[in-house]
């Protein structure tokens, strides 16, 4: 078969949660570039569900996943994707205002949040530095098995009867007589629309298919797995600076997951950490509390790419409403798939997507043309 109704350019989280959601009743490809999908972003996550992350217009996509990823559909997965975490956001006394402006920008929201003085910071988190005195805490926060919730999307896509071709980056896309004409390294396709869920390669992607790029950047993170000494405990809150230098979370086994949460433009890219980087969240980390990295046992870096707005880029290009982005969802992307991908299901059917307490439009493409 080389017609298809959909084609979804990438199958990391994006692409394979509107596969899930759009196949059945219409034939679906997912064409994807490395070998096996998820290889960057997807693959490369810290993993953790925290509805304050990316601000107050990210925050609506985030809560309206929490149901799903917490309770799926026992034909989906017997299993939710949640596990109960507590995320703790700390400051110096010079963060105090940082740690109030939390608080208010998210007063409209459902958010609850606890201010925190040092004594209560050291009873989330013993061995903290006294000079660490201002605090958030933000109890809904939750590890997300990032690994099972890509994988039941990639199952839930397949059962549906969508493809999947690896090893296939595409190269050129021409929309001729009503559709899309599909050229890969491999082989070529037909589809009648084309979804563009390349992550840090969007941009690219829209280029081929002669739609003007958008401005979609990626930006290379940097993660480190160490073991402390002494160990943090596992039940340990995900730590998360106010001023934006660092975070870290239990990894198990006396190991944490650390990063200097790094923001450095780059180009689309098997990303791989900078020794520099890593020298700088070494340092940030030992200055927390009184704890040692007895071991620096993994590093990696992953892409994540934002938009101009640092907001997500959700429906059809208005030069062209065959093309469709699905793109810019930066570290965020995991966390509120259920959510991106039933607004992109209902955009491609050319409903009205309806999700409490979420305006779509606010991730329209428009807002760029």
């Amino acid at each position: 078969m080389t017609h298809f109704d959909l084609a979804i350019i990438g199958a990391g989280m994006a692409g394979a949660s509107i596969a899930s959601r759009v196949a059945g009743g219409r034939s679906v490809i997912m064409i994807e570039a490395e070998a096996q999908p998820g290889y960057h972003a997807t693959g490369r996550s810290v993993a953790f569900w925290t509805e304050s992350y990316g601000g107050p217009d990210v925050q609506p996509l985030t809560t309206a996943s929490g149901d799903f990823l917490a309770a799926p559909p026992p034909d989906f997965s017997p299993n939710g994707f949640l596990s109960p975490r507590g995320a703790l956001h700390i400051g110096k006394q010079c963060d105090r205002q940082v740690a109030d402006d939390m608080i208010s920008e998210f007063a409209a929201s459902p958010l609850h949040f606890d201010r925190l003085d040092q004594a209560d910071i050291a009873s989330h988190l013993p061995d903290v530095g006294e000079e660490w005195s201002e605090g958030v805490w933000e109890a809904g926060c939750s590890d997300i098995d990032v690994a099972a919730l890509h994988a039941a999307y990639l199952r839930d896509a397949a059962k549906n009867g969508a493809n999947l071709l690896c090893n296939n980056q595409v190269t050129n896309a021409r929309f001729k007589d009503g559709v899309w004409h599909i050229e890969t390294a491999r082989e070529s396709f037909t589809a009648g629309l084309m979804v563009n869920a390349a992550g840090a390669w969007a941009d690219q992607v829209a280029a081929a298919a002669g739609i003007a790029p958008i401005g979609i950047t990626p930006f290379r993170r940097t993660v480190l797995q160490v073991e402390t000494n002494p160990a943090i405990p596992v039940t340990a809150p995900l730590v998360i600076a106010l001023d934006g230098s660092f975070y870290f979370k239990p990894a198990g086994d006396g190991r944490i997951w650390l990063s200097p949460h790094d923001e450095t433009p780059t180009q689309p890219c098997d990303a791989a950490p900078e020794e520099m980087d890593v020298a700088v969240t070494i340092d940030r980390f030992q200055q927390v509390g009184g704890w040692n990295i007895a071991k620096v046992e993994h590093k990696w870096a992953g892409l994540r790419s934002f938009s101009k707005d640092r907001l997500p880029v959700i429906g059809r290009d208005p030069s062209n409403p065959q093309f469709f982005w699905a793109a810019g969802q930066g570290g965020f992307g995991i966390q509120t798939a259920p959510a991106i991908a039933e607004i992109s299901a209902a955009l491609i059917r050319d409903q009205t997507p309806v999700l409490a307490g979420v305006d779509s439009t606010k991730y329209a493409p428009e807002r760029f043309r």
